[in-house]
């Protein structure tokens, strides 16, 4: 594998093509900006300082995004990106299935002067999928120390980014006054320890799903309580309130 045509002067992303076996850069990213986003205040003031302290070469975490589809996460993840490429961020984006590739990957970057946040989205993994072992590897490092230069961001709707049963908990079992988890619920917390940041999403109430809406239609020129009320009517036709239902009702509506 080479990819030492990629000039991280300019380019600010990658995506790893595993058929290709190579990193294939990113110029077109989506726009967004950290001042876009609303409702996650919390969440992208922890973030924005973690990444911060990973450019100023200060020690910083790992970051798990976890919670309910449609509340941010990727988009505050493609926000860091636009608001820190002047400061030095770059991201590249590796798939789930190709964790495998993830030390290889990291090889190639570790001696660039530059700061990589190594990106995959919607992460979780099934019963007896080691995948995640590539993982643990570039985050906690072998003989060799994780670079510095190095950071994991993922998102995933699960917390411990594998499937829990009421049957893992039922095999766990308390010795004296400790907790023995269970083998599954030991793997499930190993992976996910890993991270030493992080952040919950969950749901909006109205009033927050109606301040992302107007967001969007900051001049808009008609009746905002009905613009509202058809905002509210089309949050519940997609099942739910969230950013992404936001935006998708702000492009129904725009001409």
């Amino acid at each position: 594998m080479n990819n030492s045509q990629i000039d991280w002067s300019v380019t600010p992303a990658a995506i790893w093509r595993q058929h290709r076996q190579l990193l294939r850069p990113v110029f077109e990213i989506d726009p967004i900006r950290l001042a876009d986003l609303h409702g996650i205040d919390r969440q992208k003031e922890a973030l924005v300082r973690n990444t911060e302290r990973f450019l100023q070469g200060k020690p910083a975490n790992n970051a798990l995004l976890w919670g309910s589809r449609g509340t941010g996460k990727s988009s505050l993840i493609k926000a860091l990106l636009n608001d820190y490429f002047e400061a030095g961020l770059r991201i590249i984006e590796v798939d789930k299935n190709d964790l495998v590739w993830l030390p290889e990957i990291v090889d190639e970057i570790r001696n660039i002067d530059k700061r990589f946040m190594i990106y995959s989205d919607d992460l979780s993994f099934e019963r007896g999928d080691d995948t995640y072992k590539a993982l643990k590897s570039v985050m906690d490092g072998s003989i060799e120390r994780p670079p510095q230069n190095v950071i994991i961001y993922a998102t995933s709707n699960r917390r411990h980014l594998m499937p829990e049963s009421m049957e893992d908990n039922d095999r766990s079992r308390v010795v004296g006054t400790e907790i023995h988890h269970a083998e599954a619920i030991e793997e499930q917390i190993s992976l996910s320890d890993r991270f030493g940041l992080w952040l919950s999403f969950y749901p909006f109430n109205q009033d927050e799903y109606l301040a992302i809406v107007d967001s969007y239609f900051k001049d808009y020129p008609g009746d905002r309580e009905e613009l509202h009320r058809q905002a509210i009517r089309f949050a519940l036709a997609k099942g739910g309130r969230s950013g992404r239902a936001a935006l998708q009702f702000y492009r129904s509506m725009v001409e």
